[in-house]
């Protein structure tokens, strides 16, 4: 069976750690959701869906109003997808199986027709293509406050020098926090955070040119090379092969 729920958030609104006993795809229509389960958090505009497995603690914050359209699976029936959190591109066909899928309200195994729905949707979001779109923050308050930082204002030309005055750390404190709780040196996160936003950027329509400037590049070569860096080709050839399986 496939449960649904339809719902709009206004600007602002939180919805507060908690779980399903079904694994649950979030989605939505319109607005950009930031969901954090553990550690991580993934920006999901309405080209993407985040794959959230049962029992996974999460929340979502909503930085702008969210039309939110949600699946709730039995646990199994998506068996070859993931079993942590994980973002998928929407595709124009899994879009409308999950509206459609919302507006029956509920898929029933009785009725051949939401069979259908159901098994094509899975099919859907069994090869649906990974987005790099997730970013772990570190624990500590200090690393913290610079991480949130960063997170509000990627484009932020601000040093990790500065920060650290800031938050009352040494810029090798803060060098050995983020090795130890988030795996990287802190200038790798920081482009993880702005390819997370390149992502989005790209995804919604944008150039090279504008997600560049958006990001705060002053140059597009250098945030072509960020990104061939990161993902091992350039953000056109990147969103063309994304543009082929639609």
């Amino acid at each position: 069976m496939i449960a649904t729920l339809a719902y709009e958030y206004p600007r602002g609104f939180r919805v507060l750690p908690h779980s399903h006993g079904s694994d649950q795809l979030i989605y939505a229509i319109g607005g950009v959701m930031e969901v954090s389960a553990g550690e991580s958090v993934w920006l999901i505009p309405p080209h993407f869906a985040l794959w959230v497995p049962a029992r996974t603690v999460h929340s979502i914050n909503m930085p702008e109003a969210v039309s939110m359209r949600t699946l709730y699976l039995r646990r199994g029936l998506a068996s070859r997808l993931p079993p942590t959190c994980s973002v998928f591109h929407v595709t124009p066909l899994l879009r409308e199986l999950i509206v459609e899928t919302v507006r029956l309200k509920e898929l029933r195994m009785r009725d051949r027709l939401h069979c259908s729905i159901r098994d094509l949707l899975v099919s859907q979001l069994q090869t649906a293509s990974p987005m790099p779109t997730s970013v772990t923050l570190p624990k500590d308050p200090r690393a913290r406050a610079i991480a949130d930082n960063v997170f509000a204002n990627p484009a932020g030309r601000q040093s990790l020098a500065a920060m650290c005055d800031s938050a009352g750390a040494s810029v090798r404190t803060i060098e050995r926090i983020f090795r130890r709780e988030v795996g990287s040196n802190f200038e790798f996160w920081r482009r993880q955070v702005r390819l997370m936003k390149a992502v989005e950027l790209l995804v919604s329509g944008r150039s090279v040119k504008e997600t560049s400037a958006a990001l705060g590049y002053r140059q597009p070569t250098a945030f072509v090379e960020m990104f061939r860096g990161v993902l091992g080709t350039t953000p056109g050839a990147w969103i063309q092969a994304l543009q082929r399986l639609n």
